[in-house]
């Protein structure tokens, strides 16, 4: 019922006023429930993980499949020598130090020195010109992002278990791959269909926290809190992605045998995917001093996304239809027609993680007298020299 102000008694226009407020209140108390509501259902929805490719085996990371095996791992014997870990390989050729590095900024840091640090800047070289050259846009990308970029593409900033370093009093997270400022970097935005498939390759520092790793097995420089990274990311057409992935493993098969590298091709299982990954392949180095008798050191992975981290970072595209299609064309845009947007889906995969690549090299190419032999394609990027030697 509709009361005129003018028309209304001392005490009916108090009991409207009185009315007013307590509704205010109650639409305001009602707008934060649903906000609490919303901001719970989205952290729920976000613990979901991507489905997963039919072909992924079932399991834990031991149920991994084999899918080949190049190269074979040397026979020391026959040298006349017997493995050794690339920790005392260089501690003898004086490549890094890892005390120093442990009083300065505490254990799983190093510092590189002499050779040592020449060949990560050849390894990071090498491994841009290599992907330049395949099509690749080569990038450098910050270290850090922003919390809802880095939970966008589905890493968890925070919580117990988290690999994240967070900076205190503010929003910002040190990033654990190039993979998430370059997925930022298109947050938001609706790309054409000429522009697909985006190829990236960005160089960055990484850092990960490593909760609950120990072990001889990670001694070293396989697995610390700093390393230096080349990261591939590609934007493409859903129809595109699973070709692409194939591409992308096959780079990265490439880069390996140019190194000289035995590795083997896993097909990761549903338990090793992590929330985003629809299907990742891993790719091991037969690291001799790994250790007892040697072992496989994971040196890679590519993972296909699909659309999980393109929806909650709202990367999109606009199909383009030729002419001739769209004068003929009936259809709506929301339901596929010209104009339409559509969810890209994301790819990721390892050009080169620095330290691993390390302790594939040192391992596998030291000589009898402590030398170590640098792979061939690398040499023009350490000023032409060939073996690394004591000095």
């Amino acid at each position: 019922m509709k009361i005129e102000a003018a028309k209304m008694t001392p005490d009916v226009r108090a009991e409207v006023i009185a009315q007013g407020k307590a509704l205010k209140a109650s639409v305001t108390s009602l707008e934060s429930r649903l906000a609490q509501a919303e901001s719970a259902f989205v952290a729920e929805a976000a613990k979901l993980p991507n489905r997963t490719h039919p072909d992924v085996p079932l399991g834990a990371e031991d149920a991994a499949t084999t899918l080949r095996t190049v190269g074979a791992p040397r026979d020391f014997p026959a040298d006349g020598m017997a493995p050794r870990s690339h920790v005392d390989i260089g501690a003898d050729l004086d490549l890094f130090d890892f005390e120093a590095a442990a009083r300065v900024a505490g254990n799983k840091f190093y510092y590189l020195k002499n050779a040592g640090a020449l060949l990560e800047i050849a390894l990071i070289n090498w491994s841009m010109t290599f992907v330049a050259g395949r099509g690749f846009t080569p990038m450098t990308a910050p270290d850090l992002a922003r919390e809802d970029v880095v939970a966008g593409c589905g890493f968890a900033p925070r919580g117990e278990a988290s690999q994240v370093y967070r900076l205190e009093e503010s929003d910002l997270c040190l990033v654990g791959t190039a993979e998430i400022p370059l997925g930022g970097m298109y947050a938001g935005q609706v790309l054409t269909s000429k522009q697909l498939p985006m190829r990236l390759a960005a160089f960055s520092h990484c850092f990960r926290r490593e909760v609950g790793s120990a072990g001889t097995a990670t001694r070293g420089l396989y697995r610390v809190h700093q390393f230096s990274k080349v990261e591939l990311f590609v934007i493409a057409r859903p129809e595109d992605s699973e070709a692409i992935h194939k591409e992308l493993l096959g780079l990265e098969e490439a880069m390996f045998t140019a190194l000289g590298l035995c590795y083997r091709v896993l097909d990761m299982p549903s338990g090793d995917l992590g929330n985003p990954a629809y299907r990742k392949f891993d790719i091991e180095a037969w690291m001799p001093g790994r250790g007892i008798g040697g072992g496989w050191g994971e040196i890679s992975s590519a993972s296909n996304c699909t659309d999980f981290q393109a929806r909650r970072l709202g990367i999109r595209y606009r199909e383009e239809s030729s002419d001739d299609e769209a004068a003929a064309g009936s259809r709506d845009a929301s339901v596929g027609g010209k104009g339409a947007t559509r969810y890209a889906h994301t790819l990721n995969a390892t050009a080169c993680a620095v330290p691993r690549m390390i302790v594939a090299i040192l391992e596998n190419n030291v000589q009898a007298d402590g030398s170590v032999r640098v792979p061939d394609v690398l040499r023009p990027f350490m000023g032409g020299l060939d073996v690394i030697r004591q000095s």
